[in-house]
């Protein structure tokens, strides 16, 4: 297992599914614009530190980073926010079958 590759996989994911850029990330956690970017492509590891931030503000527990599917027992905690957006979305997908 490559915790690295996992943790920059689920965050770009996470990021996503919150809806935020990666400036809007960076802004969110008061660091430099481009800082959410070196992370994401590996150039730099966040500290412990930031990586709490990161999960304060897109509203996860920061284990969820390292979150490898295939190899847990348990399935991740979606935010409840989440939840609804990707109900709402597949809602509108199926009325329109």
């Amino acid at each position: 297992m490559n915790l690295k590759k996992t943790f920059i996989r689920n965050m770009k994911m996470l990021r996503a599914m919150s809806g935020f850029s990666q400036l809007k990330l960076a802004e969110l956690c008061d660091v430099s614009g481009n800082y959410i970017g070196i992370i994401e492509s590996g150039r730099r590891f966040p500290s412990v530190e930031m990586i709490e931030k990161l999960a304060r503000v897109l509203k996860v527990q920061p284990y969820l980073f390292f979150f490898n599917g295939q190899t847990e027992k348990s399935a991740p905690v979606i935010p409840e926010k989440i939840k609804l957006e990707i109900i709402a979305k597949l809602s509108g997908i199926i009325h329109k079958y």
